[in-house]
């Protein structure tokens, strides 16, 4: 033991320990040479910091996250969450190692120790605007995410947050309290309001769609006085964003959609039915009654044997009970064909497949027009697919318009020019075999 604490204090007393002291005695020496060597000295341990940071705690973190289960930690290290945090490290050796270094003037040592304070701060605001962005993008992700987002509320939080970080940052680079800035907040309100009116509209109409589920991303709306009719791509505090069906976007101001009226196509999509409003117009030169010949013609139709044997014996009832001479027309009841067709169609989509027979069937006359008389189809697909919709629709008519002319009827149409020259081409005709 003694041995011991002979070689000790010999080592103590040797010449070799005399570098160290020396070194640091020239480091603490306000010369230039020792005052570069220690701002060397500090970016150095500014740079280990990082790369250790980096390779350790990323390296890490990577493989514990492409081990587990969890998609949550995916996301957070999609939206570069730990990256983030990983920039911390050469911030807080720069706050800390400058201490160190008595080398330097206090100011410099101020100075540096503020911005790197500052840096710190920084960082850390945009890690929790990574990690704001992350949870958003987890929620979203799930069932209640995709019918209600909260991507508004997220950004009005963020605000707050950097507003907040912004003044704290300030303050601690001018060495000052933060409540000195945030007590004259209150006289710059007017300032604010006006500064930060429409992300408080839009903050306002980002509650009440939410309260009333208004619009979720994925719903078709229009709104015409925006050029807006597609589905709804995006919900963000201060815009909306709607793919129009010529894959242009339209945004338009959250608030604004609120404060004007708009059309939303989610109740038709859950609905399971989209509806069939259309019309023909029927020429009315070929509206006639039904004589027996036809209504013996018409007993062959599947879809109408049963109306016209009723039919027929409804009206030989009224007939036993003569009213004047049967003979004349306005004496007796009589079918038309414009009605009898009216039947046909809507017994047609009773017995079509792909006409949802839980919603209103109808086929209803409308008002008479210079063009004809209307003759509106009124049904529903059971399908809500715009393709789909579109072929049974256009099937419909199809059939409509060629069985037309199996009642007497003709679809009105303006005349063409080849129509026109055909007239002209009889009229000359006519006048030469009168001639």
């Amino acid at each position: 033991m003694t041995l011991i604490m002979s070689l000790t204090s010999q080592a103590a007393d040797s010449p070799l320990s005399e570098p160290s002291g020396s070194a640091v005695d020239w480091l603490s020496e306000p010369t230039l040479m020792a005052q570069i060597t220690g701002f060397l000295l500090l970016v150095l341990a500014a740079y280990v910091a990082y790369r250790i940071t980096k390779q350790v705690l990323l390296t890490t973190v990577g493989r514990i996250v492409r081990r587990t289960s969890f998609e949550w930690d995916d996301t957070l290290q999609e939206f570069k969450v730990f990256d983030r945090l990983a920039d911390v490290a050469p911030a807080v050796a720069v706050y800390y190692g400058v201490a160190l270094i008595p080398s330097w003037p206090q100011a410099a040592q101020l100075v540096i120790g503020r911005v790197a304070g500052a840096t710190i701060i920084l960082v850390a605001l945009l890690s929790a605007g990574a990690l704001l962005s992350a949870v958003n993008a987890i929620y979203s992700a799930t069932p209640t995410g995709r019918d209600r987002p909260i991507k508004g509320y997220v950004q009005i939080v963020k605000i707050l947050l950097y507003v907040v970080g912004g003044v704290v940052i300030v303050s601690t680079l001018i060495d000052r309290s933060p409540l000195i800035f945030l007590s004259g907040i209150g006289a710059m309100t007017a300032v604010l309001l006006f500064i930060f009116r429409d992300t408080i509209l839009s903050f306002v109409a980002s509650l009440q769609i939410a309260s009333y589920d208004l619009v979720r991303v994925g719903d078709w709306i229009e709104a015409p006085q925006y050029g807006a009719d597609g589905d709804v791509i995006d919900i963000a505090l201060h815009t909306i964003k709607v793919q129009n069906w010529d894959k242009t976007v339209t945004t338009i101001p959250t608030h604004r959609l609120i404060d004007g009226s708009f059309k939303n196509w989610r109740g038709m999509s859950e609905s399971g039915g989209r509806r069939i409003k259309r019309s023909i117009y029927v020429d009315m030169n070929t509206i006639r009654f039904l004589s027996e010949a036809d209504l013996d013609h018409f007993e062959r139709f599947a879809l109408l044997q049963g109306y016209v044997q009723g039919k027929r014996e409804e009206l030989a009832g009224d007939a036993a009970e003569p009213t004047g001479d049967p003979e004349l027309i306005v004496n007796s009841r009589r079918l038309t064909n414009i009605g009898t067709f009216r039947v046909y169609l809507t017994a047609y989509l009773r017995r079509h497949s792909q006409i949802h027979s839980g919603m209103t069937q109808m086929v209803r006359q409308l008002d008479p027009t210079p063009d004809g008389l209307p003759l509106e189809i009124y049904a529903f697909t059971n399908t809500t697919d715009w393709l789909e919709y579109e072929g049974i629709q256009a099937d419909i008519f199809d059939h409509l318009l060629a069985i037309a002319p199996a009642f007497g009827l003709r679809a009105f149409q303006h005349p063409a020019g080849r129509d026109i020259e055909t007239a002209l081409s009889r009229d000359v005709g006519n006048d030469r075999i009168g001639g």
